[in-house]
């Protein structure tokens, strides 16, 4: 190739480069450099094609050949910088970080002499890798060639000002590296920078200034250069403070505190009052002349906001070591730690200072914990075992921390190798001191002290040794106090020592007020010791001044954090306390306990506090807490059972009390809080009238009375608590009253004496008389005088001398007159004056008169003195005045009994219809004897009038409002009150009666005939007895009835009916009869007689004389027949199944009894005519139409529950609801109610899988619970469990309640040999359970045991067909199971034991399944078609609807074999059908869809007829998996997948495996 080639060669690489056809161009450079390998420009072509094309390699390598042919062309590192460039971006992995640099120098090579602006442009971008290569110096060197080249070029100032600002950026993180060329080109720039800035004065070169003085600051050598240029700065900008802070933190910093650093302080505070740096100097300046609280002020103001400083955290650290802020200086040396570069140099040197200065710190607070830590800093002291003081130092640290060898040691070391140094000395000292030896410390201080006579802690010490050293030294005391006083005057901040000197002044000297005046100055110094403040607040209030003492605590509470200075707020709360401020108190004191939350001293304080708060539950808590931190604190546990009183809970406070005297059993104050505690009791037992509890109360108050007294007998209050205690029992009845009480009480020598009534309400005035010996109070003489008066009443009540009655009144009448004379403002004792004075035996009313209202002036609500007022004017006769007091005093107190029982005696008085409600309402406001015995008055009044019984005052009064249970729970109490008063008990068995409360009536009655024996009243005698004969043959104690009514002449017709129906119950017939036509002869009325014929008819039927009874029946029925005759006439139909008789019996009671109350009665003869009949479904509905119109009669609900399952077991469900609802009405309806229910749930077929909770087996384990002894619950429990089991088999589960049959037989007839049942009612419950157990057995394959259950029910009863039935049954079973074909004469005998049970329903299905066994199918047919016609002659839902269904599915297994015959498809149809119409039978739904299966399995119809069976909610699972197996089957046949999804989704759901299998077969086969 010739030249002119290869030009056009490279003209041709030229263009395509142009054209961006890179591969065209390196073809033609490739044929260039074939003929000219030395070609440059062919090189650099391939370098730039094979560039663009993505191979940086090739492309290098290029333009490396290039530069080798040629160095100093442009063309190739020009192309090779930019291949390095393009190589950074992508991030393509070459050598570019080593050679982009010496590109780029070889280009300003090249560039430096042609094109400048490509030389700038280059230099920028070297600087740039540099400077992202942190190559500082490159930088500072690139950048100043770029200036000095601007400057050759003649540039502007404001151009290079830029330049040098651009270099000040690049380097402004070299100072991390300290490079000093870096530093001085950085240094140089700056210079350059403020020098040539413009215009100057000015914004940017101010804060060019600032930016260039804090870089000088950072570098420690150039100082002067700092100054200059601060101070040139200054020059330049006077008002601008910043070049001052920077001057005076490096003062500070440098330590150079020199009076030109001062100076600069000065100038900046002038400057800038809030400069930090200025008053971190002006601190350090008060530090200098001992201005220590200024100083430790000043620094940390300025600290706030130059906190960056370590040597003014050390400088404020050393000012608060001088005023011995031990804690805070330690704080600050942290500070300074962290503020604290690398420490080299002298940053080394001023950590050291710090180490020590925080050591010395932590020292001096004098903790093993704080000592460790000391230890620990001074460890951290480079060559520290070099510095005697740092040795000192390190061994006070091991001295407080315990460890006094390594201490000793050190001492010793420092002795020996600087023997004049005070530290030494000082630190054997501290180790004589803690160790005792007070004479060699003493000499240790002594040497100390002349070596540095000015250390205060010294002199403190030695003060100490001397307080402790010697006898001698403990009474003078005056060395102790020299020492203190050089101490104190060489260091005024030491609180300490002015401690000591208060203790000095106190304790020796006894000036308290100096002492208080060195207690404050001490706490002033040192806020943390509460020693010093506790005792300058004990000394200001035993001096009377309070404020101070006050104004001490408030500053320290005020500062107080939570959790701090328990002292201080312990002690104002005391005082608030002291103050009567509880509430105060109260915050005080529990500020103090988050302080220290287990002082228990403190709690007692709070638990008074909130005492006197009268937060009792919390004062409670409080003592409770103090007795628990601290067991022997008996005065805690003390307030607690006090509090307990107080609070009502006595029970409590016994106990508590009882544990104070287990440590201390005379301690008097838990003896007397006894006593009052079994006083209160005794009070409460009495107002509930529990009189015999109350005695034994009193006796155990009087028992620790006495032993309080016994301890403390000149304590009147316990006299007069022993007054009260005895004077009440004044309302008990004398024959409950005997006391046990303690020998010294009654002054004898035995340890106990029983004192009576008389004996203890004399034993009460002598108590009285003795506490007015010790305190002659006027509320003392008022006890005594009612003591006097309560005296007189009881000798009244049991009838004693009238002289010594007038006596005792006399003295009652002085003594209160005594008690009005000292204090007639008291209108406790007015009143009391006015009840003795207006007794009968006084009867000054004009006296009593004149008190009442003497005690309604003295107290205007005075409720007791209007009562009393009324009550006289009452017994005077004053009617109208006495109403207006009762209605004063119940306005001032609306629930104030007594002046509501006056009201009702002024009604009862005048007639009022108002009486009873009165009484009534006096008895719901409390129980008082009065009110009791008038409302129980007034209800049986009431009772007794039996005309009333449709008034509506009768049906408010008696019905609605509870009368008679309510009066007799009063008169009850009032009879425990007064067992002597015959009318209330023969009021009280009246109304017990009427409770049928039988045992209290008789025991009512009884205690009347025995108040009335000795009476002179015969007349009431005689009720009574006939009261108490009546109510013992309510008992059942006929003998005893007839014995009481003999005893009286009988001549009232009431009497003569009595003991007719004695003799009746006690089975005498004759004598009975006798006595009926004696009282038949003396009744007046017509009703009369017809009750007692009707008796005569029963008497009658008792002696089998049918035709009699009915003749005396009718006989009543003639003229005005009553309900009771027409009743018993009815009654008689049914017993004699005379149906015309009972239905006709009951018309007539229907028109008699349309508004009598007794509707169940009613209902139940009508429900029994109605099934005497045959009309089953007129029984159900007769009790339904009744429960219709009583919706709220339980008993009604219960006998529906009862004739459902007998009468309409279609409806069994509504059955087992309605007893459910009965059982709501009725609790105590339980033990029936739940028979009925598990009855109802039975013929319903409820079992446990529908309903764990709700189901027959566990309603009559309920049943049984309630009453074990009812014979037909077990016979349920037997049915209930034969049905859980036939379920599980069903299920295909194993059955649970296996095994039980004899033993539910056994306890059958067990039952029904304890209860007095009919004889066969419990024929037929036994043969019901034997059949029962026998059938159980041979369904569960236990035939054997069958059979000889069978063998032996008919050993005992051989005529039983049912038995013997059975037993053919399981005999057959056995044979059936060998599956042979059974022979003829079987066949016969079978048929034949089923006619001798012809009327069997169950015994015909029997036989027919036996014939289907034996493929007799036309037999088994014309058997089921007779159980059939038997179950629809005898009525029995049941018994029709099994015979369609087993019909139907006979008829059906054969349609299923395809037997070709009309017959059995139309069989099945017509069976299911009339099943239907009895009920909406699943099963027979089941069966018509799988006759429909059988003739057109693909049909739609059969499709549907399954699914209805199978998604319609409530059917039994059983009956739906047989559906849903047949119509997957049919849903297979169809390939319809949808539905298929939904069944199999529908078997989950139901758990129906059996069905899933079948879809897993059928989808595999297909």
């Amino acid at each position: 190739m010739s030249n002119k080639e290869v030009k056009a060669a490279l003209k041709s690489a030229r263009d395509a480069i142009r054209n961006k056809e890179y591969k065209e161009a390196l073809k033609h450079c490739k044929a260039v450099l074939k003929q000219e390998k030395t070609n440059y420009n062919a090189w650099v072509f391939i370098g730039v094609a094979a560039a663009e094309l993505e191979q940086p390699d090739q492309a290098r390598g290029a333009y490396k050949k290039a530069i080798e042919l040629e160095p100093n062309q442009l063309l190739a590192w020009q192309g090779l910088a930019n291949l390095y460039e393009k190589s950074k971006q992508t991030d393509v992995q070459t050598d570019v970080q080593g050679e982009l640099p010496d590109v780029y120098q070889k280009l300003l090579e090249l560039y430096e002499s042609g094109d400048k602006q490509k030389w700038y442009d280059v230099c920028n971008k070297l600087v740039d890798l540099y400077n992202q290569e942190k190559k500082y110096l490159e930088v500072a060197e690139t950048w100043q060639k770029l200036i000095q080249m601007k400057e050759k070029e003649g540039a502007e100032k404001a151009e290079l000002h830029q330049l040098w600002k651009k270099m000040i950026q690049l380097l402004k993180d070299c100072t991390q590296n300290q490079d000093s060329k870096t530093v001085q080109s950085l240094l140089t720039a700056f210079e350059h920078a403020v020098n040539s800035a413009d215009p100057v004065p000015g914004e940017d070169h101010q804060n060019l200034y600032k930016d260039f003085i804090q870089c000088l600051s950072k570098f420690p050598h150039e100082i002067a250069r700092l100054e200059k240029a601060c101070n040139d700065m200054m020059a330049l900008y006077p008002a601008v403070s910043y070049p001052l802070e920077v001057l005076c933190l490096h003062f500070v910093q440098s330590g150079n505190l020199s009076e030109e650093a001062f100076s600069c302080f000065s100038r900046l505070l002038e400057l800038d009052a809030s400069s930090g740096p200025g008053i971190i100097g002006f601190g350090i300046k008060c530090l200098q002349e001992k201005k220590y609280k200024e100083a430790v002020k000043s620094l940390t103001e300025g600290l706030k906001k130059s906190s960056q400083c370590p040597a003014a955290w050390r400088y404020l650290a050393e000012a608060q070591m001088k005023i011995h802020k031990h804690r805070d200086a330690v704080l600050s040396c942290n500070r300074a730690l962290e503020a604290l570069e690398t420490p080299e140099g002298p940053s080394l040197r001023l950590k050291n200072l710090i180490l020590q200065l925080k050591a010395e710190a932590l020292i001096k607070i004098a903790d093993a914990d704080a000592a460790e830590e000391a230890i620990k800093a001074l460890e951290q002291i480079v060559d520290a075992s070099s510095d005697p003081v740092v040795l000192a130092i390190r061994g006070q640290a091991y001295l407080y921390k315990g460890l006094m060898d390594q201490a000793s040691k050190i001492s010793e070391e420092l002795l020996l190798s600087h023997p004049d140094l005070a530290e030494s000395h000082a630190l054997e000292g501290f180790i004589n001191y803690f160790q005792k030896n007070y004479e060699q410390a003493e000499r240790s201080f002594l040497n100390a002290i002349e070596r540095k006579a000015e250390t205060a802690e010294y002199h403190q010490y030695l003060g100490l040794t001397y307080w402790f050293m010697s006898d001698e030294t403990k009474n003078d005391k005056n060395k102790a106090l020299t020492q203190f006083l050089k101490a104190a005057k060489l260091d005024s901040y030491l609180g300490s020592v002015f401690y000591y000197l208060g203790n000095y002044y106190r304790d020796i000297a006894g000036d308290k007020s100096r002492a208080r005046g060195c207690y404050k100055k001490a706490f002033e110094l040192d806020g943390a010791d509460e020693q010093s403040g506790t005792a300058a607040v004990d000394l200001s209030m035993e001096l009377g001044d309070t404020d101070t003492a006050l104004s001490i605590l408030n500053e320290v509470t005020e500062k107080a954090i939570t959790g701090t200075a328990k002292w201080a707020w312990l002690h104002r709360g005391l005082y608030y306390l002291r103050t009567g401020q509880p509430t105060k108190a109260v915050a005080d004191l529990q500020a103090a306990l988050r302080a220290d939350p287990k002082d228990a001293n403190c709690w007692e304080s709070l638990g008074e506090a909130y005492l006197s708060r009268g937060s009792y539950a919390t004062a409670l808590k409080s003592f409770r807490r103090a007795s628990e931190l601290n067991p022997e604190l008996v005065y805690s546990i003390y307030k607690a059972a006090a509090v307990e009183q107080i609070l009502g809970n006595y029970e409590n406070a016994i106990a508590t009390y009882q544990q104070i005297l287990k440590k201390t059993e005379d301690y008097v104050p838990a003896l007397k809080g006894l006593g009052e505690c079994y006083l209160m009791l005794a009070r409460s037992a009495l107002d509930s009238f529990h009189d015999r509890r109350a005695v034994d109360y009193i006796e155990r108050a009087l028992e620790f009375f006495t032993r309080a007294t016994k301890n403390r007998p000149d304590v009147s209050c316990l006299w007069k608590l022993l007054g009260d205690t005895c004077t009440s029992v004044h309302i008990i009845s004398p024959a409950k009253v005997k006391v046990q009480v303690l020998g010294p009480l009654v002054d004898k020598n035995a340890d106990k004496q029983v004192l009576k009534k008389s004996e203890l309400l004399r034993l009460g005035g002598r108590c009285y008389g003795r506490a007015l010996k010790l305190m002659p109070l006027p509320s003392l003489w008022c006890d005594l005088g009612i003591n006097y008066y309560q005296q007189a009443e009881h000798l009244t009540a049991v009838g004693t001398d009238m002289n010594e009655i007038s006596d005792l009144l006399e003295k009652s009448l002085q003594c209160l007159k005594k008690a009005v004379r000292l204090d007639s403002k008291n209108h406790l004792h007015w009143n009391a004056l006015g009840v003795v004075a207006s007794c009968s035996a006084i009867g000054n009313y004009a006296l009593a008169q004149h008190s009442f209202i003497k005690s309604v002036q003295a107290e205007q609500i005075n409720v007791v003195a209007w009562t009393n007022l009324g009550v006289l004017y009452l017994t005077t006769g004053n009617i109208e005045q006495a109403h207006e007091a009762f209605k004063v005093a119940q306005s001032l107190e609306p629930t104030y009994l007594l002046c509501w029982i006056g009201q009702a005696l002024i009604a009862e008085t005048i007639g009022s219809y108002d009486t009873m409600d009165l009484f009534r309402h006096t008895t719901e406001l409390s129980m008082h004897t009065e009110g009791a015995k008038g409302y129980a008055h007034w209800v049986c009044s009431t009772l007794q009038d039996k005309s009333n019984r449709n008034t509506e005052q009768y049906l408010y009064n008696i019905v609605q409002m509870n009368a008679i249970p309510a009066a007799q729970v009063v008169l009850s109490k009032y009879t425990e009150r007064n067992p002597d008063d015959a009318s209330a008990f023969t009021m009280l068995g009246y109304l017990n009666e009427y409770l049928h409360l039988k045992r209290q009536a008789a025991d009512a009655y009884e205690r009347a005939t025995l108040l009335l024996k000795n009476s002179e009243d015969t007349e009431k005698y005689n009720i009574a007895m006939q009261n108490y004969g009546r109510s013992l043959c309510a008992l059942g104690q006929c003998d005893k009835a007839i014995e009481v009514y003999t005893s009286i002449p009988l001549t009232e017709f009431d009497g003569i009916v009595g003991i007719a129906l004695a003799y009746f119950k006690k089975g005498l017939l004759e004598e009975s009869t006798k006595a009926y036509e004696k009282a038949l002869s003396v009744a007046e009325s017509e009703q009369d007689k017809a009750h007692i014929l009707t008796a005569l008819a029963i008497i009658e039927y008792k002696q089998n004389r049918m035709d009699a009874a009915k003749t005396l029946l009718f006989k009543c029925s003639l003229n005005e027949p009553s309900t009771e005759s027409l009743k018993a006439l009815c009654t008689l139909g049914l017993v004699k199944q005379d149906a015309t008789l009972a239905t006709a019996a009951l018309k007539e009671l229907l028109k008699h009894e349309k508004e009598d109350d007794s509707i169940y009665e009613r209902c139940l003869i009508a429900s029994a005519v109605y099934a005497l009949q045959g009309r089953n479904v007129a029984v159900q509905r007769e009790v339904s139409k009744a429960i219709h119109s009583n919706p709220h009669n339980p008993e009604l609900w219960s006998l529906l529950s009862r004739v459902v399952p007998l009468y309409a077991p279609q409806k069994a469900k509504g059955g087992a609801a309605a007893g459910s609802v009965a059982h709501e009405l009725d609790v105590n309806r339980g033990k029936e109610v739940l028979l009925n229910i598990a009855v109802n749930q039975l013929a319903a077929g409820c079992h446990m899988l529908e309903d764990e909770k709700n189901n027959p087996l566990k309603n009559i384990q309920k049943a049984i619970r309630f009453c074990p002894d009812n014979p037909a619950a077990w016979a349920v429990l037997m049915a209930a469990c034969h049905a859980e089991n036939t379920v599980a088999c069903l299920n295909n589960t194993q059955p649970k309640k296996t095994g039980l049959e004899m033993t539910l037989v056994s306890t059958v007839s067990a039952k029904t040999g304890q209860n007095n049942l009919p004889r066969n009612y419990i024929q037929t419950l036994e043969d019901w359970c034997l059949c029962q157990a026998i059938t159980s057995l041979e369904e569960t394959g236990k035939l054997s045991e069958a059979e000889a259950l069978c063998t032996k029910g008919l050993q005992s009863c051989p005529e039983h067909p049912a038995l013997f039935l059975l037993l053919r049954q399981v005999q057959c079973k056995q044979l059936l199971q060998s599956h042979k074909e059974l022979p003829d004469t079987i066949l016969e005998e079978l048929r034949k034991t089923v006619m001798t049970s012809s009327t069997s329903v169950a015994a015909w299905q029997w036989l027919a399944n036996v014939y289907q066994s034996q493929r007799m199918m036309v037999g088994a047919e014309m058997c089921y078609r007779k159980s059939l016609q038997l179950a629809s002659q005898q009525g029995s839902w049941n018994g029709k609807l099994s015979s369609l269904l087993r019909l139907a599915m006979l008829a059906l297994e054969l349609c299923m074999a395809n037997v070709s015959n009309e017959h059995w498809p139309s069989l099945v149809q017509e069976a299911t059908t009339e099943a239907l119409k009895l009920s909406p039978c699943p099963l027979a739904a089941l069966l018509q869809a799988l006759l429909q299966y059988n003739r057109k399995m693909g049909a739609r119809e059969t499709r549907r007829m399954l699914e209805r069976v199978v998604y319609q909610p409530g059917n039994p699972e059983t009956v739906v998996s047989v559906a849903r197996w047949y119509l997957l089957q049919h849903l297979h046949a169809k390939d319809d997948h949808e539905l298929i999804d939904v069944l199999m989704e529908n078997a989950k759901a139901n758990g129906d495996i059996r069905t899933l299998e079948l879809h897993e077969k059928l989808s595999t086969s297909a």
